[in-house]
């Protein structure tokens, strides 16, 4: 029997444009049922996001075998995009994004299993 697989950690970060902060909080106390399968589809277990000082950090772990074929199957499934449409508007990305990026991928530097 094989050993299990350590599942893949991301963690993201994306400011929070402050006159926004209650309608993002809002949209989150009712994430719609389709965006959280569409997640579920795409291997993304132990979802969370984190606000502090502005700056939402977002962790998850992926446990499929093709990373970004299932984070293009996200990014194209219409719910998912329909629901960006009302998130995208309450962030900013950082300084430190490439054009078009929005979150930016931060670097593990300690993981502890």
């Amino acid at each position: 029997m094989p050993a299990p697989r350590t599942p893949r950690r991301v963690a993201s970060v994306i400011r929070l444009r402050p006159e926004h902060a209650e309608r993002y909080r809002e949209l989150h106390r009712a994430v719609p049922g389709p965006v959280l399968d569409a997640l579920s589809r795409a291997h993304v277990t132990n979802y969370s996001i984190f606000l502090r000082d502005h700056t939402l950090f977002a962790y998850f772990e992926y446990t499929g075998d093709d990373y970004e074929a299932d984070m293009a199957a996200i990014a194209a499934d219409p719910e998912t995009q329909q629901w960006w449409t009302l998130t995208d508007p309450c962030q900013q990305p950082l300084d430190s994004a490439q054009p078009g990026e929005r979150w930016v991928t931060g670097a593990e530097l300690f993981p502890l299993y």
